[in-house]
């Protein structure tokens, strides 16, 4: 089965410092590293890494990143026929990574906010050869709506990662088939701050009253919070020693639908996904860290 991702594209600035700098500190880093990014694409490239079939909707400045960009796509195997191109700067993400695993990210969006409604419309011949399209919020939400609103009208399971936080329009909750915020996230959704399987269960029935049938609760080291109709499970994490953490929530959510795209059930999904983002925290950068299938079938 194939897959759509829509969202964003970014070239990554990474350093590597003792600590994530305080407000007005400046800090030495260690290391510093140029790696391609932005949660659309790395979405992509995880789901593809993963077995599945994908095209990639996107926007991407005509500069030198952005050609980059489209030919890491390519090499990756991905569908580039969809993305368009603009006279805007492609997006640029400035990231700190510190010892201990924890990152803080400064985004500017320059293409990314070009994704406009217009750019899904237009690919509704696509959406009708496909199965699963999934979106993040480093693009407009207008244009989020828009690919809800088509995948709802063209046949396809919807999943709506919906980071970073902010708030969404009641319409779009009916539309979304599974919804998977981390702890941050699902208190801006629903106001439940998110410490435990008790408080994640509360959260989940939030997203059922607002019309989701299927949540799925990130809790880092923890695991998943799994809800559907089969009720609620925790389905846990793998332990490993952090290295960087900035990929592990794409990695999770392109791997949960390239599982989903091979046949798998949701709870099957959520497991190889947990085991997906654990690979993907012990290395360094965004897509590098992003692991292949044959890792996951021979861990």
């Amino acid at each position: 089965m194939s897959v759509v991702v829509i969202g964003s594209a970014n070239t990554d600035l990474i350093i590597q410092t003792p600590h994530i700098p305080a407000p007005g500190e400046t800090i030495l880093g260690s290391e510093y590293h140029i790696a391609s990014g932005g949660k659309g694409a790395n979405q992509a490239v995880a789901a593809k890494r993963l077995g599945a079939e994908v095209s990639f909707i996107a926007n991407i400045g005509k500069d030198n990143f952005g050609d980059e960009l489209i030919q890491n796509y390519q090499n990756e195997g991905i569908n580039i026929d969809h993305i368009t191109r603009s006279n805007v700067h492609s997006g640029i993400a400035m990231i700190h990574v510190a010892e201990d695993g924890e990152n803080a990210i400064a985004v500017a969006s320059g293409s990314n906010a070009q994704l406009l409604p217009n750019d899904i419309l237009s690919n509704e011949a696509l959406f009708r050869q496909s199965n699963y399209v999934i979106c993040q919020l480093e693009t407009p939400l207008e244009t989020v709506l828009s690919a809800a609103k088509l995948a709802k009208k063209t046949g396809n399971i919807f999943i709506l990662n919906p980071a970073p936080a902010t708030t969404l329009p009641d319409e779009l909750y009916p539309l979304i088939d599974i919804i998977s915020p981390n702890e941050t996230e699902a208190k801006m959704l629903t106001g439940i701050t998110v410490t435990s399987e008790e408080s994640a269960r509360e959260a989940a029935q939030v997203f059922k009253e607002k019309g989701v049938k299927n949540s799925i609760i990130t809790l880092g080291e923890k695991g998943a919070f799994l809800y559907n109709e089969a009720g609620f499970a925790l389905i846990p994490a793998h332990k490993v020693k952090a290295l960087d953490t900035t990929a592990a929530g794409d990695t999770f959510n392109g791997a949960l639908v390239a599982s989903l795209a091979s046949g798998k059930t949701l709870s099957q999904s959520v497991a190889f996904a947990n085991l997906a983002a654990s690979l993907s925290v012990m290395k360094l950068g965004a897509q590098p860290s992003i692991p292949y299938l044959k890792e996951l079938t021979s861990s």
